[in-house]
């Protein structure tokens, strides 16, 4: 009974829905729980409630003077009665309306970080240093050589330092170095930009990192370096793939819907130093290839008075897990190769699973931002195929360019980004964000989302009401969307300036180079 009572908890944490079917009414007296009461008494508990109160002594004082002063017939004394308590539960309901209503999760600002110039390293130098470790036989080196030419990636992307080094520093210490330059820069320059003392500020706190997971975590290491308060709720988010900064985001949502007038932090990063793989497997070399080094931090808010300087809202949220199929669940997966090298292994339905996952997402997210007329078409396709049977109709896949002004796609690889934009009927001009990302920076996990964002800021494409529309694939294997709305334009990014603004964006000496011809 404990295991099935387990089961069910972990399944409703992860957004399924589990129904219990009675065969007879319950014994309301019975089945009455604390946790009701509880909550009955955390709403009366919020602070609007206690401004009530006035109003309802205020009330009934009235009702007691008018009571007394004026004589009425026996039977008019219970129109008080039922007028006063109707006007207390009228305001009641009110009260735990105003506590409970959704809260809207603005996006203040985001930044991403940019590693030192001494850092960069080109197509040819990654060849080289691949080379010159030793670890690999003439047909990886070949394999690595193709893949690096088909890419996708610049001559500017980085790695940390003791990837770089010869020979390789590969220590605890050396990971510990990259997690706190990322991490730190971006931080940096996100409350710089916000003016906001992390010390005093921040009540949530969340970081994704899928590979690297260190004891203290990630975000007890930003909690320590920024000297948080003690009662900040910080979460440490683990081998969840490329898509799990939008779980983040997600997760930020609740717990901004729980916790009134509170700010959220979201870190996304990953770490290379302790993932590089020194095999000869090919489905762990892709990795080698093509993720590089950056992360991204995110401050979110539900104050109402931030609604004027956020720059997004957040709209919706939608998340796909396909992990109960074994091929999906495989398709991306951490393991041992045959000389007992630890790498991550990239399977040949990777490119099926993902579009797989897509159809199921775009199914659920569709009717909350698609307009009518798309929806319409869509539901008479389907109708037209599934139920008359009628052969040689196409599926009709809708226009995703009238619900969204910006695409924002994880820059995952080359291939991911051309089938996405074939699935979703998208152009050219749509994709130039997510291919500029992997062009400049590579595939940085789950931050790509953000480098991408900055990269339309940065050449002026926001404006006010525009709605932006990320993506997000990972292992699981899991595909994630998160749909913005922009609360104000942005300008675009000032190569001259030297501010904070410029310290967010990455984008402010090379904007003018992209996209690539």
């Amino acid at each position: 009974m404990d295991r099935e009572r387990l089961t069910a908890e972990m399944a409703f944490r992860d957004s399924s829905i589990v129904i219990k079917i009675r065969r007879k009414l319950p014994d309301f007296l019975q089945s009455v729980k604390l946790k009701y009461v509880k909550l009955g008494y955390r709403s009366t508990t919020k602070p609007p409630f206690y401004l009530l109160l006035p109003l309802l002594l205020i009330a009934a004082s009235l009702i007691f003077r008018i009571h007394t002063t004026l004589t009425f017939p026996a039977n008019f004394s219970i129109d008080f009665v039922t007028a006063f308590s109707s006007s207390s539960i009228a305001l009641l309901l009110l009260g735990v309306y105003y506590t409970r209503r959704p809260r809207p999760v603005y996006l203040v600002d985001f930044a991403c970080y940019k590693p030192e110039d001494e850092h960069k390293i080109s197509n040819e130098g990654f060849l080289e240093m691949t080379e010159s470790t030793t670890a690999f036989n003439d047909k990886s080196l070949d394999f690595q050589t193709k893949i690096t030419v088909r890419s996708g990636l610049g001559d500017e992307t980085y790695l940390p330092p003791g990837i770089q080094a010869r020979p390789p520093k590969l220590s605890m210490a050396e990971a510990r170095l990259e997690a706190e330059t990322v991490m730190f820069g971006c931080l940096d320059a996100l409350f710089e930009s916000t003016g906001i003392n992390p010390s005093r500020d921040i009540g949530i706190l969340i970081v994704n990192c899928s590979l690297f997971n260190p004891t203290p975590s990630l975000s007890a290491m930003i909690v320590n370096h920024y000297k948080m308060r003690e009662d900040v709720k910080s979460f440490n988010l683990g081998g969840m793939g490329c898509s799990a900064g939008l779980i983040s985001i997600d997760l930020a949502k609740d717990m901004l819907q729980a916790n009134p007038n509170s700010y959220a932090l979201v870190l996304s990063t990953e770490n290379i130093t302790l993932n590089w793989y020194f095999g000869n497997d090919r489905s762990m070399l892709l990795s080698n290839c093509i993720f590089r080094m950056g992360g991204a931090a995110v401050l979110l808010s539900n104050k109402r008075k931030d609604a004027k300087r956020a720059k997004y809202r957040l709209l919706h949220t939608v998340r796909t897990h396909k992990g109960a199929d074994d091929s999906c669940y495989n398709c991306v997966y951490q393991r041992e190769d045959e000389g007992g090298k630890v790498g991550v292994s990239l399977a040949k339905e990777l490119m099926a699973v993902a579009g797989d996952a897509l159809k199921t997402n775009i199914t659920t997210l569709g009717p909350l931002v698609l307009p009518l007329t798309e929806q319409g078409k869509f539901l008479a396709t389907l109708i037209t195929r599934k139920l008359l049977k009628l052969k040689g109709v196409r599926p009709y896949i809708p226009n995703f360019k009238r619900a969204f002004e910006h695409f924002c796609v994880h820059a995952g690889g080359r291939a991911v980004l051309d089938e996405v934009e074939k699935n979703l009927g998208l152009e050219k001009t749509d994709m130039e964000a997510s291919r500029s990302v992997l062009h400049r920076f590579g595939n940085t996990s789950s931050s790509s989302l953000w480098y991408e964002l900055a990269y339309n800021e940065a050449k002026g494409r926001v404006g006010k009401g525009d709605r932006v529309w990320q993506i997000g694939f990972g292992s699981g294997f899991k595909c994630n969307s998160a749909v913005w709305k922009a609360m104000k334009d942005v300008p675009a990014i000032d190569r001259t300036a030297s501010g904070s603004s410029r310290m967010c964006n990455p984008w402010g000496d090379c904007i003018d180079r992209y996209p690539v011809k």
